[in-house]
């Protein structure tokens, strides 16, 4: 079983010369992220990953957390790493300020992140659970509520989480039958079931601040008639510190499939008499500032698809170097030689590697972005931001949480028999990868908001913006030379051409047939996935061939981005084409059969 340690060569690289921190730094709000102090954050992050969080990862998979009669205890070790967590200020990081935060950037934030969840990806969904509501109780919340709650979760002193799902309901919020009761002193007793509750319930922190989803008795139907509110553990006394027991009780944990030291909890409230409850901001919108949190979580989960894919590559490449099998190809009568040196091994790190590198361009590129849209002076470049940012949040939720399923399985198959055990640690990956797919959204639910929402709504407008900035690229490999730039450049052209060619095919067919386009909607956020990587991925290509004509930084990096570039082009760009013949032509087969032909 291999440790964890971050990647800070390919991270920095990609901060800086892929998402420019340096323009990010310059933005007002964003001027402590120097050089200095980004490498000192990096550096110390790796330490505690791979020192504190990592050596729990396997001992919480097999422990897990427990229930016992309403209390739930974290896997061994867990209440103390949180409170190392704390005490270092990692909570913190990118809070507000006026809060208690240290107010540093999404970009940078984001390669902190990564390395939470890589090193532990169950005790990473605390904090991350915990960011989405303290966005929500300040973009939302009334004073008192930020005064309440906001500097204690900021803190980590306590936790937050959302509660959305219903047994009855599922993705359909719809169909929440969660009840709020107005109550004379304003506040409201909330009646109902939550299931799927990440951190519901657990033992590190002395309040847990619940979002929960609920309806008035003469609310509107449907999700027009949902309302938020906050519904802590316990209510807090005049001084702000907890008080009474509040009516929400854990009445079980869920048996899952990984992430077993993540208790993710049944919540019953009101069983005793009504659990109190406080709205947050304006009745029947609750669904509206839910999706504040939904977003930050969506992103979130798409960057857990990637930490995972690199733990599984890390531990495959390490295996790769040790496990000596068999003589190398084409050496008759040759020495017995690791596994690195069999051709299929190669492709299958190399697939890997490439799809990863990928990724992390993409998503902290999308994180820059994110700050631009949110510090900028400039309101035409907040807009045109935060455009691109809604485009690409359901792409990197779902390309990279699908890959991460493909990636870590694929880390199974290079250690052949010895991945199918698990005191290897390579199947934990696998099974952790799973639900990625799943919560905060299904891939389907991505790929209807992707094909719906951010694609036909404008015409594809933003997706064009994107396109054409793809093609800008394109044309600066033309000018490169060497053999590896003619083949990037034919895969980056022949995917954006497939690229345009489904945009333009969603944008025409969404309002006439929405079945038709609903059948290639899965299909095209991977196709614009794989496309947005393959630009990434040169662009990449590009500035490390400028810097080696300069002869300045690691020589063998740079040469060894551009030659992943290249395997991403001839290897994963290069499905492009097939993807967008099935989202423009799959719909007939998919849609023929009766119900009783199935």
């Amino acid at each position: 079983m291999s440790s964890y340690t971050a990647p800070l060569r390919d991270m920095q690289f990609v901060l800086r010369e892929l998402a420019d921190l340096d323009a990010v730094a310059a933005l007002p709000g964003c001027e402590e992220a120097t050089p200095d102090l980004v490498d000192a954050v990096l550096e110390e992050a790796n330490k505690f990953a791979s020192g504190v969080l990592a050596p729990l990862n396997w001992t919480g998979d097999q422990e897990g957390a427990t229930w016992n009669d309403g209390e739930v205890r974290t896997a061994p070790g867990w209440k103390e790493a949180y409170k190392q967590f704390c005490e270092a200020g990692w909570t913190a990081l990118a809070a507000d300020p006026e809060f208690g935060g240290q107010g540093l950037p999404k970009t940078l934030s984001t390669a902190v992140v990564e390395m939470w969840q890589a090193a532990n990806m169950a005790f990473s969904l605390c904090p991350m659970l915990t960011n989405g509501a303290i966005e929500a109780i300040k973009l939302c919340g009334t004073p008192e509520q930020k005064a309440a709650y906001l500097e204690k979760m900021i803190s980590g002193q306590w936790t937050g989480t959302m509660n959305l799902t219903e047994p009855q309901a599922g993705s359909d919020l719809a169909a929440v039958r969660t009840r709020a009761v107005p109550q004379e002193d304003g506040s409201y007793q909330i009646f109902g079931q939550k299931i799927f509750i990440t951190y519901g319930e657990h033992d590190m922190t002395d309040n847990i601040v619940h979002l929960v989803l609920a309806r008035l008795p003469d609310a509107p139907e449907g999700v027009k008639g949902i309302s938020l509110f906050v519904v802590p553990k316990f209510i807090l006394n005049a001084d702000g510190s907890p008080g009474a027991r509040n009516d929400v009780h854990c009445v079980s944990i869920e048996h899952k499939l990984g992430i077993h030291a993540s208790p993710t909890a049944v919540l019953a409230f009101g069983d005793k008499g009504g659990a109190t409850g406080y709205l947050v901001g304006e009745l029947n919108r609750g669904l509206e500032y839910m999706f504040i949190m939904m977003n930050e979580a969506r992103f979130a989960v798409g960057l857990e698809g990637l930490a995972l894919s690199d733990r599984a590559y890390q531990q495959a490449l390490a295996y790769a170097k040790d496990r000596i099998q068999g003589t190398e190809a084409g050496v008759r009568g040759g020495p017995k030689v690791s596994i690195l040196h069999h051709a299929d091994v190669r492709r299958m790190l190399m697939s890997m590697k490439s799809q990863i590198e990928a990724q992390r361009a993409l998503t902290y590129v999308v994180a820059a972005a994110t700050d631009f849209a949110h510090h900028s002076p400039d309101e035409a470049v907040r807009a045109s931001s935060q455009a691109f940012v809604d485009l690409m949040i359901p792409i990197i939720k779902g390309w990279l949480t699908e890959a991460s399923i493909e990636i870590t399985s694929t880390g199974v198959q290079v250690h052949g028999g010895m991945g199918f055990i698990e005191e290897t640690g390579a199947a934990q990956h696998f099974r952790d990868a799973r639900i990625t797919a799943i919560y905060e959204g299904t891939t389907a639910i991505q790929a209807n908001d992707l094909i719906g929402r951010k694609t036909a709504r404008d015409g594809g407008a933003t997706a064009k913006l994107v396109i054409a900035e793809m093609r800008k690229v394109e044309a600066q490999l033309a000018e490169a030379a060497g053999e590896e730039f003619a083949a990037i450049r034919k895969s980056l052209s022949a995917g954006v051409t497939a690229l345009e060619e489904a945009v333009e095919y969603i944008a025409a067919t969404f309002g006439k047939d929405i079945k038709a386009a609903s059948v290639g909607s899965v299909p095209y956020l991977k196709l614009f996935g794989i496309v947005a990587g393959g630009w990434q991925m040169a662009r990449a290509a590009l500035i490390s061939a400028r810097r080696l004509a300069e002869g300045s930084g690691d020589a063998a990096f740079y040469q060894a981005k551009i030659t992943t570039s290249r395997f991403y082009a001839d290897h994963v760009l290069s499905q492009a084409p097939g993807l967008a013949y099935s989202v423009v032509n799959g719909a007939a087969g998919a849609l023929a059969l009766s119900e009783a032909q199935f």
